[in-house]
């Protein structure tokens, strides 16, 4: 069984026990919360509920920690006009475990 949610404008596909990191999400660690969008489900039979039928569906997960990604460097560049500009960013995240999911 697996679903298909949005979370800060990207989508994921998760199954129970998976852990992935999200947009920062507003909630305190170790706490249980469930995704709001859920765009399709997959149940054991092999029936795939999309739309309005998984319009039901719940992902629930618990929130691990929060964090910030590595840093990548974003270098800006103009040829022949001697400018250059380099610049970092770090992206925060937070990790979740999706716990269970139900239709």
């Amino acid at each position: 069984m697996y679903a298909v949610i949005e979370s800060g404008g990207k989508q994921y596909r998760v199954a129970p026990g998976d852990v992935i990191r999200v947009e920062t999400l507003t909630a305190e660690i170790g706490d249980v919360g469930d995704f709001g969008r859920v765009l399709a489900v997959s149940q054991d039979d092999g029936k795939l509920l999309v739309g309005k039928a998984a319009a039901g569906a719940k992902v629930e997960a618990t929130i691990i920690r929060n964090g910030r990604a590595k840093k990548i460097l974003v270098f800006h560049f103009k040829r022949k006009k001697q400018y250059k500009k380099t610049q970092g960013h770090r992206q925060n995240f937070t990790e979740v475990k999706v716990e269970r999911i139900t239709v």
